[in-house]
């Protein structure tokens, strides 16, 4: 797997998230509310983006993004 990568748009209001290189993105499809699955020409998942992702509220202060990391 290539590194992960992850990017936040605080105006787009967006979290993407990549397992590989995102210029492998072939189709994208939309799995449920708000949430957009990128695909390869194999039909594989390589990254997923969730759309508004933070309350209004939660956009105006100051707020981190949790992540959780395991290594197996």
């Amino acid at each position: 797997m290539d590194k992960l990568r992850v990017y936040f748009d605080r105006k787009g209001n967006t979290l993407s998230v990549w397992f590989c290189d995102p210029k492998k993105e072939h189709v994208c499809e939309e799995a449920d509310n708000d949430v957009v699955l990128m695909k390869d020409r194999r039909g594989q998942v390589i990254g997923f983006e969730r759309l508004n992702y933070l309350s209004p509220k939660q956009r105006k202060e100051e707020t981190g993004i949790p992540v959780e990391v395991q290594m197996v």
